[in-house]
């Protein structure tokens, strides 16, 4: 049987069976408009963020990312091979299913050639990284330290400006619909041709724990935007599943008892480089439920390591939220958080593999960012906020499936409330007074220190809205502040979380999304929405007020607090080491921002 065939009538099952109707023999739906809705069956939940699309023949999930068609649904949900999924639904459907091999069938699900597509794909990047049209890039890799043992051990290439992978491909007898299929190649809206993905962009391939090579990751050399691009979703790349260099660090890990989950693939290669090499890093998105799985597999208490700015904050705080529902007896996450906001690389040039090595065994345990989370979020000056903060601690206590591990965390989370809330002492205070690492104290404060001015950050949510490329250029900047009206925070958090899921996103479907979780009247009720598209600024234009607003912001802010730092060293009784260095601090942080300012 041909495979063209093949997939019209796998086309034709999934246009004849309801996949609301097998869905539904799992889970219980509620219709709400074109939609239905319903309790996750990938992931723990209590309320709904599991869709079912009947007129686009698709199901997702707001909260853990599932996503696919009946057939996967099929397989994923009762835990059928391929074949077995097409012939269950086949037979519903009242469909013969066609003769053809077992070789067959196997070459259809996974169309094996695509590794042989991807194969080609890095031998031609590899190739060019060596030709004078990737001098800069090979430059760029070395000047980073990285050199030729780490160069060939993670295959990075270039990809030229020229279109050269299509090309070469095509005279492979690679089809344009293969590459598009597999994230090579896109096609235009303009004129119908096919233009390579990644352009300009030193290569990083990225391999599932065969080593083979599923997707890849590209880095601009300048100060273009975004900074970083992956392939996108394929058959044979799903992002939320895979961990990169896991195939390399699975040994390491293994042998070393532990392993680190940083933010990118660029720190994961530069801790190789330094003999750290049990380290893997998520790709693009936040940190998921199936990664720490993977992650449990070789280790039971991973270490994620994070710059120590807002977005490594940001990135921990999320990561909580991720693991809390999968906590299971002796599986848990533990924290470092870089000081001076660096990332692995610029620590370990900075202070070496030594220190490096004493910051990874100095970790936060997942309880602790818990409470400080929530210390940091919620005042507790009043009688009425305590009580707040209580209700918060126990309501995130409660997603904890595990009945044991809920009743320990239970038990741990009464004796904080006890010992340091109802005695009347915050503990960040008294660990300040202690001076002890950063590990052990300002987490958190870091990035959450300093409010986004509320007029500020509508205008920021309206400019995203309006341009989605912009989350990935500001997220970093508008991390590091504490945006206090909980809507708007909501309606960000959301917003990046969907800007990550969907690559590219334009602003009408990042619309269509909103409206999905009910997040669509946050941005109806931002008048500088409407301001904005009156004005219909250029994102160039945007990008630029964009910039100017918050680095004013953060120049006023900071102004003021090297006033209140002086007024403290005046009048305080006993001149501090940590007041100086706070001061310092803030003088180097105002420099750095009128040195952006005047670019």
């Amino acid at each position: 049987m041909e495979n063209t065939d093949f997939y019209r009538f796998l086309d034709e099952i999934r246009a004849k069976v309801s996949l609301s109707d097998v869905i539904g023999a799992k889970v219980k739906l509620v219709r709400k408009g074109r939609e239905y809705t319903g309790l996750c069956p990938f992931h723990n939940e209590k309320t709904p963020s599991f869709t079912v699309n009947e007129a686009k023949g698709f199901y997702h999930c707001f909260g853990c990312g599932a996503h696919g068609d009946v057939i996967k649904f099929e397989m994923e949900a009762n835990g059928l091979p391929f074949m077995d999924a097409v012939t269950k639904l086949a037979h519903k459907a009242g469909l013969q299913v066609p003769k053809f091999s077992h070789e067959d069938a196997e070459e259809s699900k996974h169309r094996s050639s695509w590794y042989e597509i991807m194969e080609l794909a890095v031998g031609f990047f590899e190739k060019n990284l060596r030709l004078p049209v990737g001098a800069e890039a090979l430059a760029y890799l070395t000047g980073r330290g990285f050199e030729e043992d780490i160069i060939k051990k993670f295959r990075l290439g270039y990809a030229p400006d020229n279109n050269g992978l299509t090309a070469y491909l095509a005279s492979k007898n690679v089809s344009e619909s293969d590459m598009i299929e597999l994230g090579l190649a896109v096609l235009s809206e303009k004129n119908s041709k096919t233009y390579d993905f990644f352009r300009n962009r030193v290569i990083i391939p990225i391999m599932d724990k065969r080593s083979r090579i599923i997707g890849f990751g590209g880095r601009v050399m300048g100060n273009e935007q975004p900074k970083y691009l992956n392939s996108p979703e394929t058959p044979i790349f799903n992002k939320r599943k895979v961990l990169y260099n896991l195939n390399f660090a699975r040994d390491k890990a293994y042998e070393n008892k532990k392993i680190i989950i940083c933010e990118g693939y660029m720190d994961v290669i530069a801790q190789a480089k330094y003999g750290f090499e049990y380290a893997v890093a998520p790709l693009g998105t936040a940190l998921t439920e199936d990664q720490i799985q993977e992650a449990w597999k070789i280790c039971p208490e991973p270490t994620l390591c994070f710059d120590g700015d807002g977005a490594g904050v940001r990135a921990a705080v999320r990561s909580v939220d991720r693991v809390l529902p999968i906590l299971k007896a002796g599986y848990s996450l533990k924290y470092v958080f870089l000081p001076d906001k660096m990332d692995p690389d610029e620590f370990l040039k900075a202070k070496g593999a030594e220190e490096y090595a004493k910051m990874i065994d100095n970790t936060m345990p997942l309880a602790d960012l818990l409470w400080r989370k929530n210390m940091q979020l919620q005042p507790t000056d009043t009688p009425e906020q305590k009580a707040k903060f209580e209700k918060n601690i126990y309501d995130e206590v409660a997603k904890i499936t595990d009945e044991k591990v809920r009743g320990y965390y239970l038990q741990d989370m009464r004796n904080r409330i006890y010992n340091e809330l109802r005695g009347g002492a915050r503990p960040i205070v008294q660990a300040e007074k202690k001076k002890e690492t950063l590990n052990k104290t300002n987490i958190l404060k870091i990035g959450l220190k300093r409010d986004l001015d509320e007029k500020v950050a509508r205008f920021v949510m309206a400019a995203f809205v309006c341009y989605p490329s912009l989350v990935g250029e500001f997220e970093e900047k508008v991390g590091m502040f504490a945006i206090r009206d909980t809507g708007l925070n909501v309606f960000w958090e959301k917003l990046c979380e969907i800007v990550h899921e969907f690559e590219h996103i334009s602003s009408e479907d990042l619309w269509k999304e909103l409206e999905k979780q009910n997040l669509d009247k946050v941005a109806v009720s931002l008048w500088e929405l409407k301001m904005l598209k009156q004005q219909n600024l250029g994102l160039l234009k945007l990008r630029e007020e964009l910039k100017n607003k918050i680095l004013e912001m953060q120049l006023g802010q900071i102004e003021k607090e090297i006033k209140e730092c002086i007024f403290k060293m005046e009048n305080s009784e006993s001149f501090t080491d940590e007041l100086y260095e706070e001061l310092e601090n803030l003088k180097k942080d105002r420099q750095n921002l009128l040195a952006e300012k005047n670019l």
